[in-house]
């Protein structure tokens, strides 16, 4: 048993080999028979980075979604101040959600300044 598992070794050695060496050169093949040279996809690829996207939002639905994020951000800090104002004067056991709320605040603060700036900063 173990001389035919000695001589198995070295054929699956030997397979893998071969598999990992033929599959690039099978991708190669492929790319050479379409006829696509990398000049050609990234060429391609510029044409469709060009393209102005259909689905573009107007100022006024961003304005929208920047008010309800803000809404929702103001509602997590009063909650977060209430958690806190519980915990300190009446000595209230909400310290993690406290700081629960103290998180999903700060989250959405940063995530409503990186929209504001991408969507509204003068381009």
């Amino acid at each position: 048993m173990r001389s035919i598992v000695g001589c198995l070794k070295p054929l699956a050695w030997a397979w893998l080999l071969l598999y990992f060496l033929n599959v690039p050169l099978a991708f190669a093949a492929d790319n050479a028979a379409a006829g696509d040279s990398p000049a050609q996809v990234m060429q391609q690829f510029n044409k469709s980075a060009n393209k102005r996207d259909e689905r573009t939002i107007s100022d006024h639905r961003k304005q929208q979604i920047m008010f309800i994020m803000g809404i929702a951000l103001l509602i997590f800090i009063a909650t977060t101040v209430s958690l806190g104002i519980a915990m300190v004067v009446f000595a209230k056991p909400v310290f993690v959600a406290h700081m629960i709320f103290a998180g999903f605040s700060l989250t959405l603060a940063i995530a409503h300044a990186i929209v504001a700036i991408v969507w509204f900063f003068p381009k």
